[in-house]
């Protein structure tokens, strides 16, 4: 199973944080790094959110290895065929490192400051799904593309220079949602990730999508599953304890936070989920890395965790 970082951009990232965050993942031997798209949070206060695809540029141009990408980049404020073209260009750059995770938008006090139509729960997913055909469809179609939906329409358009990966970097879908985010993930998607699952939630929603898929007429086995969780991590017991309190401010207690769904604990406490996740089937987790300065806490994860996972 692979680890990756995950952070919040809207928490503060500038590129004095992202490149630091960039090359420390790269040097410790993370399989990944990923990163939310928001302007803001929900709530105040507002802090410093480097815009996204310009940070992944900066990213595919500056590392070799690590893979990366947005959890998520939604199609509300970011129209199918600028993020088909910027995708397609990303890729390209890192040699074929970006996963293009995308989602349908939900956080409304961004969308409502900065101008952008969240529209009703059933329309934004409408909206969603013709966003997911446009984007595949310029990125796998070397023909011009024609499209006449209700909310998006194409005419002739095609993407060139043609992506150098065959159908270009693969899509991801995340979420848990029965009704409309895992048959969209079921029929469209290269990688579906759950977010904030256990390992027993995990193993019944990746066997509610093989169903899905088979309905589909694709196999289970063609797409790849991963998880993106919370982390409250300390090297020792008494390090623990100090970032429970600074996260939970002791209002919820650490077997509270692993039911739901979060790695917490001392390395050998995080080595132990992180194996139950892989042996419920998880292919790769993204672990939410919430403190950006924390550069000797990535550190000694890095230590404490790879080798020993690695191992196994």
């Amino acid at each position: 199973m692979d680890i990756s970082i995950m952070i919040e951009g809207q928490n503060g990232l500038n590129w004095q944080r992202w490149q630091r965050i960039v090359k420390l993942v790269e040097d410790l031997g993370f399989y990944g790094l990923y990163r939310s798209d928001h302007f803001t949070n929900s709530n105040p206060p507002d802090l410093d959110s480097l815009e996204l695809w310009t940070s992944l540029t900066w990213l595919a141009g500056n590392t070799r290895r690590i893979h990366f990408g947005p959890l998520v980049t939604p199609v509300s404020f970011r129209h199918p065929v600028l993020t088909a073209r910027m995708a397609a260009a990303v890729d390209d750059l890192s040699g074929g490192r970006l996963t293009l995770g995308i989602g349908a938008g939900w956080q409304a006090r961004e969308h409502a400051n900065f101008g952008f139509d969240l529209l009703p729960l059933k329309n934004r997913f409408d909206r969603f799904e013709e966003g997911i055909k446009i984007i595949r469809l310029l990125l796998q179609q070397k023909d011009p593309v024609s499209f006449d939906g209700d909310y998006y329409q194409l005419q002739d358009a095609i993407l060139l220079p043609r992506p150098q990966r065959a159908g270009g970097p693969p899509l991801l879908i995340g979420g848990s949602g029965k009704r409309r985010t895992m048959p969209l993930a079921a029929r469209y998607a290269s990688e579906w990730n759950g977010i904030f699952l256990t390992p027993e939630q995990f193993k019944d929603l990746s066997a509610h999508l093989d169903g899905l898929m088979r309905r589909v007429h694709r196999e289970p086995s063609s797409i790849r599953r991963t998880v993106m969780t919370g982390l409250v991590f300390g090297k020792d017991q008494s390090a623990f304890n100090l970032r429970l309190s600074a996260v939970a401010g002791g209002k919820t207690t650490s077997v509270e936070l692993k039911q739901r769904g979060l790695i917490v604990g001392t390395p050998v406490e995080v080595i132990a989920q992180l194996q139950a996740l892989a042996e419920a089937g998880v292919e790769g987790v993204m672990l939410q890395w919430l403190d950006l300065d924390d550069l000797a806490g990535l550190e000694e994860l890095a230590k404490t965790v790879l080798p020993r996972f690695a191992a196994q």
